[in-house]
């Protein structure tokens, strides 16, 4: 049987009652230090202030893409089937065939092309011997009307300088002859009257003489009058009738011209017309050769065949593979030979990232085929509208297509990798930053609440670019400083005050508070993607 220590039990009480005024101590300070806290702390979450090393940049998935490449085309109009198509995956060279197409259609406009352009070959050369034929009948109708012309002048010329003064001559001549006679009719009338009056010729002989005195003197004046008929008349009237062929002959001359130059117009015009069509002709014969000869597509340089259906996913998700029967139509993009090992990222860059990305900037890329690789690019490239597909299939969505040329030649990339890209928008190898869900917009200013001797004071901060997760703070907060990681969205120094002055009487009212996850950080000058 044990013996009873009584050292032993009075320590053990000692240690008991030591434990239980500590207990009250603390619960007194626990009591005391709550009556000073501030309301709003409660259980809240805070962030200390840290300074150092920020790097700034947008991440983006993207698919792998040949930076250059040769798009391989159908240029046969209209639409046409595939009648040979080379296996996707084939490493061709320059020359090889890629795609064949039916080609049965134009062969047979080709041959009624040919019979219409033998038709129209000879109507060209019966065009053109018309307009010879022409050209000559004008000459000869021109000819023929110069020497009418020829002829009427001669006329004139004849009558005026040759007829007529033979005819006055003989006129005259006749006058002066009958005008002797009648001298001589005259004298022998005066000798007959003499010697009737003595008696030395008969009644009858001096009748005689007297009737060839008056015939003598009645031929006279016919000649005379006809001397004057053909001065006064007659030659104005044959002189009236020669000059009036001469202009007939010269308006046929006229007439001879421009008939024959309105044939020769026509002529030509019928020749230019037919050569014209046999030239158009000759162009679509030539225009359907090329299209025979464009329906095999061969290879313009070497690399691996890629079909356009499988480079250009369908949104829909019912993009047809390419194959043998398809058909085509003109433009339509059938084959990429991409160039290898010159790559580039294709991805969609969200419209609150705009403000911050920029041509030229570093981007690293990591291809989700190749792990464990790295490799650097630029952006290139940022289209000026948004996407229209996803425009379409959600309106409140802007995104932007962009391309980033990935740096030095990479075999081992293949066009349609996935990749992951990260743009590298700014980086600070000294910088104060929070969490970006600890900073809310006050107006035109952004706020942050610190946390100092239990006591919670909103701040106005001046902020920089963020990273999604962390947002740089330019002024207004140092490093080592607590902040809330749940600030309340609104305005809380009222609520706060009230808080204060209503302590130790009834519980405070409750202060709304939220965390600004990535959805509200959107609207809040603070979203998810980087915004000075």
């Amino acid at each position: 049987m044990k013996r009873h220590n009584p050292v032993r039990s009075l320590l053990v009480i000692s240690l008991a009652v030591t434990v239980v005024v500590a207990a009250v101590c603390a619960a007194a300070l626990w009591a005391l230090r709550s009556e000073r806290a501030d309301p709003l702390l409660g259980a809240a979450a805070t962030f200390t202030t840290r300074q150092g090393p920020l790097t700034i940049s947008v991440t983006e998935k993207g698919t792998i893409k040949a930076r250059q490449q040769h798009v391989i085309k159908s240029k046969v109009e209209g639409e046409t089937t595939i009648i040979y198509l080379i296996p996707e995956g084939t490493w061709v060279k320059a020359g090889d065939l890629l795609v064949e197409l039916d080609t049965s259609g134009l062969e047979a406009t080709l041959i009624d092309q040919k019979i219409a352009m033998e038709h129209l070959e000879a109507a060209v050369i019966q065009a053109r011997e018309q307009l010879a034929v022409s050209r000559s009948q004008e000459e000869s109708d021109i000819a023929e009307t110069k020497l009418q012309l020829a002829f009427a002048n001669e006329n004139k010329r004849q009558y005026l300088e040759g007829e007529y003064p033979k005819l006055e001559d003989e006129t005259r001549m006749a006058i002066t002859l009958v005008a002797e006679e009648l001298k001589r009719a005259e004298q022998k009338l005066k000798w007959s009257q003499k010697l009737l009056k003595e008696n030395y010729i008969s009644e009858t002989e001096f009748d005689a003489d007297r009737l060839s005195h008056q015939r003598a003197t009645l031929e006279h004046n016919m000649a005379e009058a006809e001397l004057t008929l053909l001065r006064d008349f007659t030659r104005q009237r044959h002189e009236a009738e020669l000059e009036a062929d001469i202009d007939e002959a010269e308006r046929a001359l006229d007439r001879a011209k421009r008939k024959g130059k309105a044939a020769i117009v026509q002529a030509k015009a019928d020749l230019e017309a037919k050569e014209s069509e046999l030239e158009q002709q000759l162009t679509k014969l030539r225009k359907l050769r090329e299209q025979i000869e464009q329906a095999k597509i061969s290879a313009p340089a070497e690399g691996m065949v890629v079909y356009v259906t499988s480079a250009q996913a369908n949104w829909a998700g019912n993009n047809e593979p390419l194959q043998e029967g398809h058909v085509v139509r003109e433009r339509q993009e059938l084959i990429y030979l991409p160039t290898p090992g010159v790559m580039m990222a294709d991805l969609t860059l969200h419209e609150s990232s705009l403000n911050k990305v920029k041509v030229g900037m570093p981007v690293h890329i990591e291809a989700d085929a190749l792990p464990g690789e790295a490799f650097t690019g630029r952006v290139a490239q940022i289209a000026p509208l948004p996407d229209p597909i996803s425009v379409w299939m959600n309106p409140d969505l802007k995104v932007y297509a962009t391309q980033v040329h990935i740096d030095g030649i990479h075999e081992a990339m293949r066009t349609g990798m996935s990749c992951q890209t990260r743009i590298i928008v700014d980086h600070y190898d000294q910088a104060t930053f929070v969490p970006v869900q600890a900073v809310v917009p006050n107006g035109s200013e952004h706020r942050v609440y610190t946390v100092q001797d239990d006591r919670v004071e909103p701040r106005t901060v001046q902020i920089g670019l963020n990273n999604n997760r962390m947002v740089r703070i330019r002024s207004g907060l140092a490093a080592g400083e607590q902040v809330l990681l749940a600030p309340p969205l609104v305005d809380a120094s009222p609520a706060i005050e009230a808080a204060r002055n209503t302590r130790g009487q009834a519980d405070p009212p409750a202060t709304p508070t939220a965390v600004l996850d990535d959805a509200s950080t959107a609207g809040t000058g603070v979203n998810r993607q980087d915004r000075t």
